[in-house]
């Protein structure tokens, strides 16, 4: 008697050191999960939150409807983000066009970048703490100013995208353009979010007791899965090629100089470009009231010029109206220092910030005889004069004068400007004649023409190799990002007109340039991982939801696993154990 009655208290003991161990188990977890409830629900308190019973959806109706927003949401900002991301090479242009509408210098493209990371990042969050309290069994309860945040960061995306789809649609093909750099990596970047979902899709799927709504879960997952596996088949990039196939590095042409070292076409900014390693120079030029051409991008003199001081009342005139001692009187260097025009400009010396508060607009006779003496190619967009300009109809003499007297080598001119090309061949033979728009081989060769130079969007690969076999090589502006400037070089282009002569001329190999044989084994080798990944995922999950045991005490008692439990059977007999 004595000893059955000890062995029954050794029983009961063991079974409270069990009890204990799962309760202190269970209260330790608590903090972790009440710090996701308080982040997404605003439920920091246990009491407030409610588990998901096996066979119980995640969430309540009205939680269920607002999903696809918040999923909605998710995507459209993760779109929004991308374009924007790979749109940076062309945000000077954004910024130059807001500087056209309001008036007034001011970085809106970093703005923006900034207001699309932080919604994306905001979303993420969301989607992450929800996932998190799937996989810790807890129904979803989204706090009602998250809900706000959502539809916020869902209504921006629709209108940010909308917008440029309508006013700067052409920025749809950088994106189509940088999918055949990063394709090969955003497919690894959506096999990983595949194998992190696994997680809480298959610990729901297992905790349902009827069959339709698991397939209903796992089916679309295993669908998505499957295709994203098979993406790469259809993956086309032209840095995926066989070693030795790759041509030259693309000629380097200064875009106004080196505008993200000093101010634009001035005599800084080219000097800046021959220093760094630049093959050629590209300009803008129009000509003055009195005849002389000078180097100016703008119609008018409000963006690069201190004309509001020196002129204010006439600030707004188109630059050729001025005469050229009027001209002079300007300062092109200081709005430079002031308005900082490029988000990724490097910090200058001292020296060169005094050489650059000290730059003036800058004549063509000068510009070419400095491109002579370096050996620079030059190409510029010549400006015809507004009405009643004194030059309206002889501007092309007078540009024809100023190379001949500049004494440049012919063969260093572009000459890019359309009309009276004829003309132009006649009086100037070496001429490297460029046109800037895609046409028919046979009309090129009938016109002498020997390059184009076309914008970076219009670039593709066959007709590259097209022109290339007529002899006519291709000029691609304006490209500053490195990753723009390797898809070009894989492409074929022979030279770039760019504003990163400075940190073009550094890049020796084009970026993401692999064989065919190193991405099979990439591909293969991240679909196998994944793979096997994910079916240990599912594999744990259904073997834990068949109550398979895991572990045992001293004593020989099997512990149930109680991850997703609530411990029923030691809590209940708490009370007895104790009495």
């Amino acid at each position: 008697m004595d000893s059955g009655s000890v062995s029954f208290k050794k029983l009961k003991f063991g079974k409270l050191k069990v009890v204990r161990r799962h309760l202190l188990q269970r209260y330790e977890h608590q903090p972790f999960i009440s710090c996701l409830a308080g982040l997404y629900s605003c439920q920091w308190k246990r009491y407030q939150r409610r588990r998901t019973e096996p066979g119980q959806c995640c969430c309540k109706m009205w939680e269920c409807v607002f999903i696809p927003f918040l999923l909605g949401a998710f995507c459209l900002s993760l779109v929004f983000l991308y374009m924007w991301g790979e749109a940076k090479n062309d945000y000077n242009n954004f910024d130059w066009y807001n500087y056209g509408n309001v008036g007034y210098w001011f970085l809106w493209s970093v703005l923006l970048l900034i207001l699309a990371a932080v919604f994306f990042t905001y979303i993420s969050l969301l989607l992450v703490l929800a996932a998190c309290l799937l996989s810790e069994g807890q129904q979803l309860y989204l706090h009602w100013s998250h809900k706000i945040g959502t539809f916020l960061v869902l209504g921006f995306s629709i209108a940010a995208i909308a917008v440029f789809s309508k006013l700067w649609r052409v920025q749809w093909k950088t994106v189509r353009l940088s999918f055949q750099v990063t394709a090969p990596y955003l497919h690894i970047g959506a096999i990983a979010a595949m194998v992190l979902l696994s997680w809480p899709v298959a610990l729901h799927a297992f905790r349902m007791n009827k069959k339709v709504i698991q397939a209903i879960i796992i089916g679309p997952y295993l669908a998505i899965l499957v295709l994203l596996f098979l993406i790469p088949l259809g993956i086309y990039s032209p840095c995926i090629r066989e070693v030795g196939t790759l041509g030259p590095k693309p000629a380097l042409i200064g875009h106004r100089g080196a505008p993200m070292l000093a101010p634009e076409n001035t005599e800084m900014s080219f000097q800046k470009t021959i220093e760094h390693g630049g093959d050629g120079l590209e300009t803008d030029v129009t000509i003055s009231y009195d005849g002389i051409p000078f180097l100016m991008h703008d119609s008018n003199l409000q963006r690069t010029t201190n004309i509001r001081e020196v002129f204010p009342s006439n600030s707004t005139q188109n630059a050729a109206l001025f005469s050229w001692d009027a001209l002079e009187q300007l300062n092109a260097g200081k709005w430079f220092l002031r308005d900082t025009p490029f988000s990724c400009m490097g910090s200058l010396s001292s020296a060169d910030q005094k050489l650059a508060m000290n730059q003036s607009i800058y004549k063509l006779s000068n510009f070419l005889r400095l491109a002579d003496r370096a050996n620079k190619l030059v190409i510029f967009d010549l400006y015809r004069p507004p009405e009643k300009h004194p030059y309206r109809n002889t501007w092309i003499n007078t540009t024809l004068e100023v190379i001949r007297d500049s004494g440049i080598k012919p063969h260093l001119v572009l000459w890019l400007h359309n009309t009276m090309r004829s003309f132009v061949q006649s009086v100037a033979p070496g001429f490297q004649h460029t046109m800037a728009s895609k046409a028919p081989v046979d009309a090129l060769l009938r016109d002498n023409i020997v390059k184009l130079n076309l914008v970076y969007s219009a670039m593709s690969s066959e007709d590259i190799r097209k022109y290339a076999r007529a002899n006519i090589t291709t000029n691609l502006y304006v490209i500053s990002e490195p990753w723009l400037f390797s898809l070009a070089w894989c492409v074929g282009v022979h030279s770039v007109t760019t504003n990163a002569v400075h940190s073009l001329k550094n890049i020796n190999r084009p970026l993401f340039l692999m064989t065919p044989k190193e991405y099979r084994i990439m591909w293969l080798l991240t679909d196998t991982v994944a793979a096997l990944l994910i079916s240990l995922v599912f594999a744990l999950h259904w073997w834990r939801e068949k109550g398979f045991s895991c572990c045992s005490d001293d004593s020989g008692v099997v512990l149930e696993n109680g991850t997703y439990n609530k411990f029923r059977t030691e809590l209940n007999d708490l009370p007895t154990v104790v009495a």
